[in-house]
């Protein structure tokens, strides 16, 4: 009895330290990461989960959704989400947060920002795409903003260091990123 009392205290044990790590959103790698993209001039917020369903069955439902940032960090979402990919036309942010909730990361960008930081961008995506998906969003201006599960920054223009952090520390990080093994999430997905 002894013995299965200890197993099982250590089993409890193994539990809680796994729920732990999982729910802290990256521990001291998000810590560090805030770090240096505040460090990096940039802003950075977590904002709370907004509920996830009922599914929009619509692109355009009427009312529209509301979400609690801007591009929006989570909430309610289009059913299918958007194909993994580098965008050069602005794409639904209805469609984006589905994307977010299987753990993508996504950087958008203001019709302002000059054409030499869309480059840097694009050669940025190319780096690492894995649940990546870059597009414009012309309402940033010259801003350039990431998102994931519940994690945004503004930066004014593209700064890589700050993009490179946000990518590792937030990237994966989802209601459901454990549902889509990361092949699942490789560009034209």
């Amino acid at each position: 009895m002894i013995l299965y009392g200890i197993s099982a205290a250590g089993f409890v044990a193994l539990v809680v330290v796994v729920l732990i790590v999982a729910l802290a959103g990256g521990g001291s790698n998000a810590k560090a990461a805030i770090k240096t993209i505040q460090a990096q001039g940039c802003q950075y917020r977590k904002y709370p989960a907004l509920p996830r369903a009922p599914h929009y069955s619509t692109l355009s439902p009427n009312p529209p959704p509301k979400w609690n940032s801007f591009p929006p960090t989570s909430g309610r979402h289009y059913v299918t989400p958007l194909t993994f990919n580098l965008y050069t036309e602005p794409v639904p942010e209805i469609q984006l947060v589905h994307n977010l909730e299987h753990g993508a990361v996504i950087l958008q960008y203001g019709d302002k920002v000059p054409d030499a930081q869309v480059q840097q961008i694009t050669s940025w995506y190319q780096k690492d795409a894995n649940a990546v998906i870059v597009a414009p969003l012309p309402k940033l201006g010259a801003k350039v903003a990431l998102t994931a599960w519940t994690d945004w920054t503004e930066c004014n223009g593209f700064d890589e260091k700050a993009a490179n952090a946000f990518r590792s520390a937030f990237r994966y990080h989802a209601p459901e990123s454990g549902v889509f093994p990361k092949s699942a999430l490789e560009p034209g997905q």
